[in-house]
């Protein structure tokens, strides 16, 4: 169940990034003077590799598709068709001013859905980002990259449900050279967007319940 004071967005086919990074800025702004909701925005862009504040230039390898700076943390990553993104323009002032208890949640969050369909992910100490597997075949399924302004969050989520695992290969995927990325088809536990997504949206109450930490007492 969506709460009230929360816009769920998907949007479909794809959306140009700078647009999105667009409508995210203009919906912080919004959501800071309480003009509008906060956002769940889920979407799809065409293939463009973007930049976090500690990418290294030289992880960029082959820029064959456009490259964004978006002032969010973390290095270089993917985003193109086949892979659901998330971005989150939520209140950390009412939620809990708690940076790595909001990141901790997501994680959770997306581990918990992947589990849904019977995906064993987990989050690794020293390491950003949704992983699958043991030894030779671990690999990472999913990305994440926040930024918080005015104690609202910006930006969120990537993971692989079918995406050309291949267009990985112009960058070092989150700086981490020595570890795969994969998918859920690749898994051979294909999931459709649509699925993805009401599984996502069936999780959101346990993922908001996991925010209080950080919040001053009344």
């Amino acid at each position: 169940m969506i709460p009230d004071d929360i816009e769920w967005r998907v949007s479909a086919g794809l959306t140009p990034y700078a647009e999105s990074l667009a409508e995210m800025e203009a919906r912080v702004a919004a959501v800071a003077g309480r003009e509008a909701r906060e956002l769940v925005w889920l979407l799809e862009h065409p293939p463009v590799y973007t930049a976090g504040t500690s990418a290294d230039p030289a992880e960029l390898i082959d820029p064959r598709f456009p490259v964004f700076d978006t002032g969010r943390g973390g290095r270089y990553t993917y985003h193109g068709p086949g892979q659901r993104v998330g971005y989150l323009v939520l209140d950390l002032d009412k939620r809990g001013r708690d940076v790595r208890c909001f990141v901790h949640a997501l994680e959770q969050w997306l581990i918990a859905t992947l589990g849904d369909f019977g995906i064993a992910a987990r989050a690794e100490p020293g390491r950003v980002g949704i992983w699958t597997g043991q030894g030779a075949a671990e690999a990472k399924i999913g990305a994440i990259g926040v930024r918080v302004k005015r104690w609202i969050t910006l930006h969120g989520f990537s993971v692989n449900l079918d995406p050309d695992l291949s267009h990985f290969g112009g960058i070092v995927p989150c700086g981490l050279p020595d570890y795969p990325v994969t998918s859920a088809a690749a898994l051979g536990r294909p999931i459709s967007l649509a699925d993805f997504d009401a599984a996502l949206a069936a999780r959101l109450p346990d993922f908001l319940a996991a925010l209080p930490c950080g919040r001053k007492p009344a």
